[in-house]
């Protein structure tokens, strides 16, 4: 019996830590189990924290790269700005002052008022800018404001609004004669996080702006295409790492600001393209009614006024001065029809014919030629037929070249000298002559600098210049109400001298 009950409570007992030790083990399984859980949620949350913390790095990236790429350069002297825009880029928060501005003393060799400006000639009317160095009788002032963000999604902002002014008379309170205005009122959204693909680094802009990609040749004060007016667009959709595309419209009004109920809106829709150095432009315009405005007094303006357009331009923009050695340049060809037949200022002109044609081809480059000497030569030419009366032709050609002589660190010689030829048949338009004959002018023009002495590019800059200008006896003719041939400004040869400060920033 003894032996019966002791067997009986080793088995009991046997049994029990049989039973414990198999508990025991599931217990820990499961809590190992609980344990690569948590392990497993822990790595998830690790990794979409480094995630997160990799996308935030690359749209910093993005944006750095965004904030060193130069911004297109924009009109006569818009560009001008807009360069003092790439140079302060990197300040991508919080509110920039930027400006242009250049005011000078012009006068003939017997101290009394003289002609100027880079439209001087018969063919300044249809854009044919002679060389600008000793050559400017105004004030012209632009002021830029604008206000950039970078919001915590990485989305950037940016307000930009522009006024300017300029006139011709040099006295210190001009408020009567003012031509003030607000040339620019845009905003732009770039970066947005929910944009992907090609459009993951596009900008997005609507208001009143000079297109961003406008550019100009400085020497000659003259865009070779300028895009402006009210609108919206998309800049940057990148296709690949060489070709990108920028889509807008524009609108303008033709007609007097005293009668916008008579006026014809012109509707521009502009799609811009480039691959690495070429740029492909092509714009379609529409102005309905055009051909029925009238003035302020009810009549007419042109019956047989366009109502359309195209436009078209190719484009080289070059690191080298045309890949013969070290600097830069920028050639352009340009063609328009109908509404389009103003190849620089698009859609500007509503006095054009449906038949109007014209070709423009600008071209322009700088360079250091050592031991101190910089050249900058640019040519621009333009032939235009059937432009405001069928049968009439408009050609002329300019060619200028700029030198700089460095000195010392702050004093430099400049050197200017331009020429251009025209053939004008304006078929009695406008009460236009026929003419053709040649312009010369040759300026020389001591300069005081702070700085890097012998740069095209770099202002301010103060200056003192004479320049000598000289045309065919012809031109005179060719109007009653333009400079050449008026009082005091006759051909056999004029000198202009003065002072001229300029300053971008």
């Amino acid at each position: 019996m003894k032996k019966r009950l002791l067997a009986l409570s080793l088995g009991t007992l046997l049994s029990s830590n049989s039973a414990w030790a198999v508990t025991s083990m599931e217990s820990i399984e499961a809590r190992l189990a609980a344990m690569e859980k948590r392990l497993a949620a822990a790595e998830q949350r690790a990794s979409a924290a480094e995630y997160r913390a990799q996308a935030a790095e690359n749209q910093a990236q993005k944006l750095a790269a965004a904030q060193q790429q130069p911004q297109s350069v924009s009109e006569q002297p818009e560009p001008r700005t807009a360069k003092a825009e790439q140079s302060s880029s990197q300040n991508a928060d919080g509110f920039e002052f930027h400006g242009y501005a250049r005011s000078g003393l012009l006068m003939n060799s017997s101290a009394a008022k003289t002609q100027g400006g880079p439209t001087v000639t018969p063919a300044g009317e249809t854009g044919g800018h002679v060389g600008r160095l000793g050559n400017e009788p105004d004030t012209y002032v632009e002021l830029n404001l604008e206000h950039k963000q970078i919001l915590a999604n990485g989305a950037t902002t940016r307000f930009k609004a522009m006024l300017a002014d300029g006139q011709r008379t040099y006295n210190d309170w001009t408020a009567a004669s003012s031509d003030l205005n607000l040339r620019q009122a845009f905003v732009e959204l770039g970066q947005l996080p929910t944009f992907s693909g090609p459009f993951s680094d596009t900008t997005v802009w609507a208001g009143k702006r000079f297109d961003r990609d406008n550019f100009d040749i400085h020497w000659i004060d003259s865009d070779v295409v300028f895009l402006a007016g009210t609108g919206a667009g998309v800049y940057d959709v990148k296709w690949s790492d060489e070709t990108r595309s920028n889509l807008a419209i524009y609108g303008r009004t033709f007609g007097d600001i005293e009668n916008n109920d008579n006026t014809a809106q012109n509707y521009i829709l502009s799609l811009n393209n480039f691959v690495g150095p070429l740029q492909l432009m092509v714009n379609g315009m529409r102005a309905k009614d055009n051909n029925q405005r009238t003035d302020i007094d009810g009549n007419r303006v042109k019956s047989d006024a366009a109502n359309n357009g195209v436009h078209a331009l190719i484009g080289l923009h070059s690191d080298s001065f045309y890949g013969l050695r070290e600097g830069s340049s920028k050639t352009a060809l340009l063609y328009g029809h109908g509404l389009g037949a103003e190849v620089k200022t698009i859609g500007a002109d509503g006095a054009l014919l449906p038949e109007a044609d014209t070709w423009r081809l600008a071209s322009y480059g700088m360079t250091p030629l050592g031991e101190g000497w910089h050249i900058a030569p640019a040519l621009l030419a333009q032939s235009s037929k059937d432009r405001y009366v069928k049968g009439d032709s408009y050609e002329w050609a300019t060619a200028n070249l700029r030198l700089i002589q460095e000195i010392t660190q702050n004093f430099e010689m400049q050197y200017e000298g331009s020429w251009q030829y025209m053939d004008l048949r304006p078929a009695g338009y406008n009460n236009r002559n026929a003419v053709s004959g040649n312009f010369y002018k040759l300026t020389v023009a001591p300069t005081l600098k702070a700085s890097e002495v012998g740069e095209f590019l770099k202002r301010p800059e103060i200056r003192l210049f004479a320049s000598w200008m000289d045309w065919d006896h012809r031109l005179d003719n060719y109007a009653t109400d333009d400079a050449f041939g008026s009082s005091g400004f006759k051909s056999g040869g004029e000198w202009n001298l003065g002072v001229q400060m300029e300053t971008w920033f």
